[in-house]
């Protein structure tokens, strides 16, 4: 990894790819809100692959590849935007595959059922489950951790192993932060419950995104580059597996950011003063 002590603040995708075969771009935050996408970053991927570049988009949508692809084209999303998607739905419905016949207790709103499709699984209550499989709160718009606690605790009496298939704590939708997966497992695991993580920050991901973008098998550094806007998930995740990051200030964090002086590398640093270090930082993803 060839990340500097203090990030550069840059203008553009243009400025540190020289050099670089492969990015792997976040989605949700750097494509779209939720919402809408944002044109300048699907410009930019495309431009960088116009040139030469391979781009896998790594997501912790708890939904497989083709359910992420069929999403970013209602965004507006072209499919010229990049190569190749791999998500922690297509991580998690590989542990559930390999598990024919056990019982599973599904945590998760209606609209991530795609993630069960095609698999034979006998569903079942928390009571009789053999383990947990969670793509969020059944209502993200008004659920939070807390509501689950009760639950959770029941949960870890029984001994069950709980599989997150979306390690993000929260996401933007629009101007609204929405609690993900990723904060009720950390709470099962706070009260001593089994976790298993498929998605960011954790390296199965980003091996299989390299894997399909026909990547360097001799070392990743310098030569891939990962974006996205959370500090836990993108850049944490980026740095255990020994790739640069850019980091992009308007999304989940962007309360933290505010106000930030480009031309001050000091007050840069600062920001990442507790271990997570991204090569570069950036406002929002563009040429």
């Amino acid at each position: 990894m060839t990340s500097p002590t203090s990030p550069q603040f840059i203008n553009g995708l243009s400025e540190i790819t020289a050099g670089v075969d492969i990015v792997l771009s976040d989605v949700w935050g750097v494509l779209h809100d939720g919402l809408v996408a944002f044109q300048d970053a699907s410009a930019a991927l495309k431009t960088f692959r116009d040139r030469g570049g391979k781009v896998v988009l790594i997501t912790n949508a708890p939904r497989p590849a083709d359910s992420v692809q069929r999403q970013l084209r209602k965004f507006g999303v072209a499919d010229e935007t990049y190569d190749a998607i791999v998500s922690s739905g297509d991580l998690t419905r590989n542990y559930i595959a390999e598990r024919p016949g056990q019982k599973v207790f599904a945590i998760g709103p209606g609209r991530d059922t795609p993630i069960y499709r095609g698999l034979d699984i006998p569903f079942s209550d928390l009571e009789t489950a053999d383990y947990i499989v969670c793509t969020g709160p059944f209502d993200d718009d008004t659920e939070t951790a807390e509501d689950y606690r009760d639950m959770m605790m029941k949960a870890r009496d029984r001994g069950l192993t709980f599989i997150c298939a979306n390690p993000d704590i929260v996401v933007e939708r629009g101007d609204r932060l929405i609690t993900c997966a990723g904060a009720i497992a950390e709470l099962y695991a706070s009260i001593g419950g089994d976790v298993i993580f498929f998605g960011k920050p954790h390296r199965p991901i980003y091996e299989r995104a390299i894997a399909l973008a026909n990547g360097p098998a001799d070392g990743w550094g310098g030569r891939v580059l990962a974006i996205g806007d959370s500090i836990r998930t993108d850049v944490s995740g980026a740095n255990a597996a020994g790739i640069d990051c850019i980091f992009l200030t308007r999304g989940i964090h962007a309360e933290e950011f505010a106000g930030l002086n480009p031309d001050d590398p000091a007050a840069i640093a600062e920001l990442f003063a507790n271990g997570a270090k991204p090569r570069a930082v950036m406002t929002d993803l563009r040429w």
